[in-house]
This record gives structure tokens, C-alpha cells and sequence, in this order.
């Protein structure tokens, strides 16, 4: 296999820690390369976030020539061939060449090889099949580049037989091509994923929300999204997410407001459902405790929040709620669900709102009115609730001096 471009040096391909790792390899004879997304998205111009890098050698050879080098080595997947290196601060996944024996689900039995075709054959996408030397010779086996620069998502190979090994490469297809393709979708590729969909209940949903956690990152995730929908895709995993006119507001609203995408409360946007769905999603995909309640808190609000709120109902509300997050959740899902044009500037207005919530504290305790006499009981509660209901009235400006007095004038009065 010959190399069919070169890349220009990164940063990262001759950073002092990158150039410690390859020279330990290289000291020991093994032929090293990186592949897969870093190869990638340097190519496309694109930020690099993890390097993984392949070899020959293997993976107890690898441990010894890092650790002879004087740099620790984790067997993090050594039963797969994986070593992670650990160099300065930089972490480097190193995995030795491998060919599928067997395939069965996500899983394989694997042989390891010195043939760099071999392995690319394993890869999922076309532009993930790439590898380059440390002085950037790009080796491109089945068309990677090509494919990159026409926008064009493709399997390695053949299309249904890459999901069968891994049926998650069906929701990968659809990621990849929000994330790096342009026009219409591969058609091998759809037609496979349309028929194996289908087989999407098997995945765990922790690896299902991952994967529609990236996807709905994307600049434009509801155009893929609906062609999900139009393929039968997602009835396959959340029928109830169907709102992808919603969810297109709401990317057009955070990009306006320059807020990063946030994926729960894209989820929130596209699910057409109650408190219950939203459990059963929650369900679906894993979801945290923390992220289940914000997704039913979204889905369901407590209680409305509006954008031609005044400010004084704008305080109230962020007050009751008591959580400037889902608050500032609620009024960029307001603004995208109100029935005609929101002026950017009154929704940045709700949102600054958001930045009132620490002051937003009654300034008086049970304690305080203990401390007047006032016997232990309802009698303090219902008191405390008077107070506060008093304090939000005059748009929380009273302080501490002025609550106690307006308790203590309460308690003179007799009751009724």
C-alpha cells in the first residue's frame, strides 16, 4: 500500500510529547502510524481531541519498548491489542494491527497482523480508514479523501455486512454524515441502515445516547434527524421524538444567542410527549438522575415561563423554580414554542434574569420569629409563608430589618 498524500506537520504530530511515544516504538523497530479520527480531522482542518495510534508490534512488545522509554504504559484493552501511553500529560491509545477472525454483535475474535490494509478493512467509515507516518504520508486504502472532500458518508466495504458486525455503525452513519457530509446520504449506506434498523433495540442505551448526543451537536441535527424519521429509524428507539421542526427553532435560537448546544435540552425540543414519555425516554437512553429530571422538568415544565414576561414576572418565576438553569432551559424553549417572532433582546432579557437567583433568598428564618416569642408549630410556617409571599410582592426588595418588621406587625395583628 502506497501513500497518496501528505499532511502537513500538526502541532500535535511534533509536539515533544507525541515524538517521545513514536521514538520509544521506533526504537524497538515497530512500524507506527496514526489512524482513525485524528488523521481525520487534521485533513479536514478540524480540532483533534484524541490520538490513537497503530502498529505492528505487539501489545506486550508495545508495554516494553514505552516502559524502556520511561513511559508508563496502562493495558487498558490488551486482550484487543490496546495499550494506552502516557507521555508528559498527553494520553495515546496504541493498538496492534488486527484482522477479524470472527464477528458476532460489537464483538470479535481477532488476529493480530503486520498488513495495514487489513486493519483499515475493519474501520467502519471510508474517512476513518485513513493513517499517516510521523513525517504526514497519508495512506488512503478505499477512497477516504475522496469521500471527505465531496461531503460523501461511506461504509468500508460493504455497507450491511460493517452494521452487522456493529449495529451501532447504523446511528454512526447518520452522526457522521450531521457532522462531515453535505448532500444526499450514500445510498448503500441508507438502504442498509433502513433495513438493519430494526436490530437498534439490541444496543445498550448507554451507547445509544451517546451516539445521539453527538448527533444532536451537530450545526444542523434536524434535517438528519427527520431523515431518521422518514427511514423508520428512530420509531426504533424514541417514537415520541418527532418534533424536528422544534428542535431546528431551537439550534437557530442558541446560535443566535452564540449558547452552546446542550443535548438534553435538544432532546427536551424534539420529544412530543408528557411526563411519562419523558420518563420512558429518560429510560431509553440512560439518562443520569440529574439529566432525567431536567429531561422531565423540559418536557413537563412546573410551571410556564414566557419571554413577554415583565420583569417582575420574570423574577417570580426564576424565584419559584429556584434553578436559574432549567429557567434559562424554559425560556429558550418558550421563545422557540411561541406562536409569532421573539425579539432576540427580549429573550436575552429573560435570560440575564437568570443571574438574579443568588439574591433571590429571603432574608428571614423559622429561627427568626422563634426568636420573637412565636411558639413552635403551623403558626411559624404559615407566618414565614405570609412573609415571603409579602417580600415576592414587593419584587423581593425588602431586606432583612424590613421582613422582621413586617413579621412582627403580622403578629400584633389579631386573627381574624
Amino acid at each position: 500500500m502506497t501513500a497518496t498524500a501528505r499532511l502537513a506537520p500538526q502541532p500535535w504530530m511534533i509536539s515533544p510529547e507525541t515524538r517521545a511515544v513514536l521514538d520509544a516504538l521506533a526504537a524497538g523497530g515497530a512500524d507506527a502510524r496514526f489512524v482513525g479520527g485524528c488523521v481525520r480531522d487534521a485533513w479536514l482542518g478540524r480540532k483533534v481531541k484524541d490520538i490513537d495510534i497503530a502498529t505492528h508490534a505487539p501489545p506486550e512488545r508495545v508495554i516494553e519498548l514505552l516502559e524502556a522509554a520511561g513511559l508508563h504504559a496502562i493495558p487498558t484493552g490488551i486482550e484487543h491489542g490496546t495499550v494506552t501511553a502516557v507521555s508528559g500529560k498527553c494520553h495515546y491509545e496504541i493498538t496492534t494491527l488486527r484482522r477479524d477472525v470472527e464477528t458476532f454483535g460489537r464483538h470479535a475474535r481477532v488476529e493480530f497482523t503486520d498488513d495495514w490494509r487489513e486493519d483499515a478493512a475493519r474501520r467502519d467509515l471510508t474517512m476513518n480508514a485513513l493513517s499517516c507516518t510521523a513525517d504526514g504520508l497519508v495512506y488512503d486504502p478505499f477512497g477516504g479523501l475522496a469521500d471527505m472532500a465531496a461531503g460523501r458518508v461511506r461504509f468500508v466495504g460493504d455497507a450491511r455486512q460493517r452494521i452487522e458486525e456493529d449495529v451501532l455503525r447504523l446511528l454512526r452513519f447518520f452522526r457522521f454524515h450531521a457532522h462531515y457530509g453535505r448532500g444526499e446520504p450514500d445510498a448503500e449506506a441508507l438502504a442498509a441502515c433502513t433495513a438493519m434498523a430494526p436490530r437498534l433495540p439490541t444496543l445498550s442505551g448507554e451507547r445509544v445516547r451517546g451516539e445521539l448526543s453527538r448527533l444532536l451537536a451537530a450545526k444542523d441535527p434536524a434535517s438528519i434527524w427527520r431523515l431518521m424519521l422518514d427511514r423508520g429509524v428512530m420509531e426504533h428507539l424514541l417514537p415520541t421524538a418527532t418534533e424536528t421542526a422544534r428542535l431546528d427553532g431551537l439550534v437557530r435560537l442558541e446560535h443566535d444567542l452564540a449558547e452552546p448546544p446542550d443535548a438534553v435540552r435538544r432532546f427536551a425540543a424534539v420529544l412530543a410527549t408528557d411526563r411519562a414519555g419523558a420518563l420512558k425516554a429518560s429510560e431509553a437512553l440512560k439518562l443520569s438522575n440529574a439529566d432525567r429530571d431536567r429531561l422531565v422538568g423540559l418536557v413537563e415544565p412546573p410551571m410556564a415561563v414566557s419571554t413577554s414576561d415583565n420583569a417582575v414576572k420574570r423574577r417570580q418565576a426564576l424565584y419559584r423554580l429556584g434553578d436559574a438553569g432549567l429557567y434559562r432551559d424554559l425560556v429558550m424553549l418558550a421563545a422557540v414554542d411561541a406562536p409569532g417572532p421573539v425579539a432576540l433582546s427580549a429573550v436575552k432579557a429573560a435570560l440575564d434574569t437568570a443571574d438574579d437567583l443568588p439574591a433571590l433568598r429571603l432574608p428571614i428564618a423559622g429561627r427568626d420569629l422563634l426568636a420573637m416569642g412565636l411558639k413552635p408549630g403551623p403558626e411559624v410556617g404559615k407566618l414565614m409563608k405570609d412573609v415571603e409571599a409579602w417580600w415576592i410582592a414587593e419584587d423581593f426588595r425588602p431586606g432583612r430589618e424590613e421582613c422582621l418588621g413586617e413579621a412582627q406587625r403580622r403578629l400584633r395583628v389579631p386573627p381574624p
